[in-house]
């Protein structure tokens, strides 16, 4: 009795593992005779067939905007490159008011020039580098010509260089203004000039330039000043017009710096002469700058800020 008991046990599990095997296939053939076709899923208490192409597609869209979110929010929270539009300070590459120091401000497209009528040479100009300026497309014009903004005793013409044996060298340079046609354009006024020595001009002072743009590229906007220093006093002067002497300077100085992720200031000072040796040997702090022309470079960044930025003077942190 009790082996009959067991026999029909067996009989109904091997019946139960039967019919689900028959199930099983049914299941396989119907999925094969839907192509790719998944389970169906529920939407809105109504069932509703998705291939496996647009469950991929669904999750590739949400992985794109999780992205997206991830992107935006560490824009917002990476501190940028590039500092005009992102800086509280406005002409931050501008001096402090100078002092007992003949001075006329004129503001031109993308530069300042303090300009001094008895010297007939700029105390300063000044200017933001950015990225957009040092890439631009603007040819060079190489016409000088008076800066209708000074009266005319003190109006310097391209002419008054002639024969003198200096060269007219920009203070803001032709090639930081290549992003505007005006802005190149004014960069040969002759208030942006002063007497400079050829080997100088076309030698390590233009190395300077050229390095300043490939900092901007990198490091985003540069601020700079530069400008003459006398030490001869008086000067000594170029013209021939009577009452149109133009002082020539001694000495040249750039300060720059950059307020990108790491901030960093240099300072530059060259003799009005041939320049040999490398660019390092010409480096200087700002303070040593300050201490030269008795300008008050950056007044505006926080001294906590500004006080180890201008007394450093580490060319390797600028890559020379």
């Amino acid at each position: 009795m009790m082996k009959e008991k067991k026999k029909s046990l067996s009989i109904l599990a091997m019946s139960v593992l039967l019919c689900g095997a028959v199930a099983g296939i049914n299941q396989l053939w119907a999925c094969g005779n839907m192509g790719d076709k998944l389970p169906a899923e529920v939407n809105n208490g109504q069932a509703v067939v998705v291939s496996s192409a647009e469950r991929n597609a669904a999750y590739a869209e949400q992985e794109a905007e999780q992205t997206a979110m991830f992107e935006e929010e560490r824009r917002s929270i990476e501190a940028p490159e590039e500092g005009l539009s992102q800086t509280p300070y406005e002409n931050l590459e501008q001096p402090a008011a100078l002092v007992k120091v003949n001075e006329m401000l004129l503001f031109k497209s993308q530069f300042i020039i303090s300009y001094n009528v008895q010297n007939l040479c700029p105390n300063y100009v000044c200017w933001s580098l950015t990225p957009s300026r040092a890439s631009g497309k603007v040819q060079r014009t190489n016409k000088f010509y008076a800066d209708n903004a000074m009266g005319e005793s003190s109006r310097v013409d391209f002419y008054d260089y002639n024969g003198s044996g200096y060269d007219r060298g920009h203070m803001c340079p032709a090639g930081d203004n290549k992003n505007m046609q005006k802005a190149m354009e004014e960069s040969f006024l002759m208030t942006n000039i002063c007497p400079q020595n050829h080997n100088l001009n076309t030698g390590a002072w233009n190395d300077l330039e050229v390095q300043c743009r490939s900092w901007a590229k990198n490091y985003g906007t540069l601020y700079i000043c530069c400008g003459p220093i006398f030490d001869s006093y008086p000067p000594k002067t170029i013209g021939q017009r009577k009452n149109m002497k133009i002082a020539v300077p001694d000495r040249f100085f750039k300060v720059i710096l950059t307020l990108g992720r790491v901030p960093k200031a240099i300072g530059f000072i060259y003799p009005n002469q041939a320049c040999s040796g490398d660019m390092r040997d010409y480096a200087v702090s700002v303070d040593k700058v300050e201490k030269e022309t008795g300008m008050d470079f950056f007044f505006q960044l926080d001294d906590k800020q500004e006080k180890p930025l201008e007394k450093e003077c580490n060319p390797a942190a600028w890559g020379i």
